[in-house]
């Protein structure tokens, strides 16, 4: 077994939840939320520089330009059921929009993403992959690239955003900085990918873990890399593999401790990809083609 290198941070402290404006006495108890970055990343919060906040939304940058922030990747700040997974630009501005359903009528939204790695309908983990930081808009609507993030109960009404709260604390409104706590797994499979990867599919391996689908279409490579988030430090079975139409397959697999991959191709048109942990598997068909 190869070593693995550890994502800085990955002990690092979090804050922010969904508080305030209850309507009602809650059906359940709020998701345990974190922030929807991988762990030991540090983001700024902002929830009043942008005239589109109409209540206790935030945006989230981190790099020192406005563009620093394209393609790096955005996880599910709780587990959950994705609702919408769509280009809303010209309905509501919110160009590609992830919302996912964490039952008890608790809603997570994601807008602006440069890349969706999840269809309606799919069921994910917390610290699964589910896009890219974007600045997908309306036509016309020229923004910088950062992650809206919005909390809504006890609907989707957009009326009842209320505050968020990431690790037990409720964000500081109106701008902080924020350590990412969402370590299920203490991996970004587009750091483990190298430059210019982000995310472009991502599925759940029951609750062993999850296998991603990277692109970087500046080389037209792919890369796959399945992340453990059960049984973490642990050596036991784990894969990746990846297949460009025409060629002949690439595979990772052993006992590994964190994860398998990342398993890097050109391909130039479509891939068969996926992968396998603890006794679950996945395989798709020839899809994302170029």
């Amino acid at each position: 077994m190869r070593p693995r290198r550890l994502f800085a941070g990955a002990a690092a402290l979090v804050i922010g939840l969904a508080g305030a404006v209850l309507l009602g006495s809650p059906a359940q108890a709020a998701p345990a939320f974190q922030l929807p970055f991988p762990c030991g990343q540090t983001w700024n919060g902002n929830s009043s520089n942008s005239s589109a906040h109409v209540s206790w939304e935030i945006d989230f940058n981190r790099g020192s330009t406005a563009t620093a922030d394209l393609g790096d990747t955005v996880v599910a700040a709780a587990a959950g059921t994705v609702e919408v997974s769509a280009h809303q630009g010209s309905v509501n501005g919110y160009g590609n929009l992830v919302v996912i359903d964490h039952g008890g009528g608790y809603f997570t939204y994601y807008a602006h993403l440069d890349s969706r790695a999840v269809t309606a309908g799919q069921a994910v983990l917390r610290g699964q992959a589910i896009g890219s930081v974007g600045n997908t808009s309306k036509p016309g609507n020229g923004i910088s690239p950062h992650l809206h993030y919005e909390v809504r109960y006890p609907d989707r009404s957009q009326s009842h955003i209320i505050k968020a709260v990431f690790n037990g604390s409720t964000f500081g409104y109106g701008s902080a900085n924020v350590t990412s706590n969402n370590c299920a797994t203490s991996y970004d499979p587009a750091a483990e990918c190298g430059s210019g990867f982000q995310v472009i599919d991502s599925v759940k391996l029951g609750s062993a873990g999850t296998t991603n689908l990277l692109w970087k279409g500046s080389t037209g490579q792919n890369c796959v890399i399945t992340l453990k988030m059960a049984s973490v430090g642990t050596p036991t079975a784990t894969s990746a593999f990846l297949e460009p139409q025409g060629a002949s397959r690439t595979t990772d697999s052993g006992s590994f401790s964190y994860y398998a991959g990342p398993v890097i191709r050109t391909a130039p048109g479509c891939v068969k990809w996926g992968g396998s942990a603890g006794g679950n598997s996945y395989t798709s068909g020839f899809e994302h083609c170029a």
